[in-house]
């Protein structure tokens, strides 16, 4: 089961961090997938940075697992949001990537408190 923790742990590190290096980037697929859902480029710096701590939080987690918990419950909270924000605003072309995101933080938050 530690080595399931440390490979979904691993997986969800580097997509996060991938994804906030993209929005402190303003990569053009951030931007064209937070306009469809109504989120304006302004906020992308501060998703970033959400995205990017969280990452940081998981990697702090395998020395002090509380800290990977909060990490992971704050990631299932933001794409739960996600994906409510996706499903108000009726964008379902791209809906998989909020999914994929927060089964890999449920996963990881499920893993932390299993082991």
């Amino acid at each position: 089961m530690f080595i399931a923790l440390v490979v979904v742990n691993v997986l969800a590190i580097a997509a996060n961090a991938i994804e906030s290096v993209a929005n402190f980037a303003g990569a053009a697929w951030v931007k064209r997938n937070s306009r469809a859902v109504g989120v304006p480029d302004s906020w992308l710096p501060f998703l970033g940075a959400v995205k990017g701590a969280a990452a940081l939080g998981l990697a702090a987690g395998f020395v002090w697992r509380p800290l990977g918990i909060a990490a992971a419950v704050g990631l299932v909270v933001f794409f739960v949001l996600a994906t409510a924000l996706h499903v108000k605003a009726r964008v379902f072309h791209n809906f998989y990537g909020p999914l994929v995101f927060l089964g890999l933080s449920v996963a990881v938050l499920w893993l932390f408190l299993a082991v």
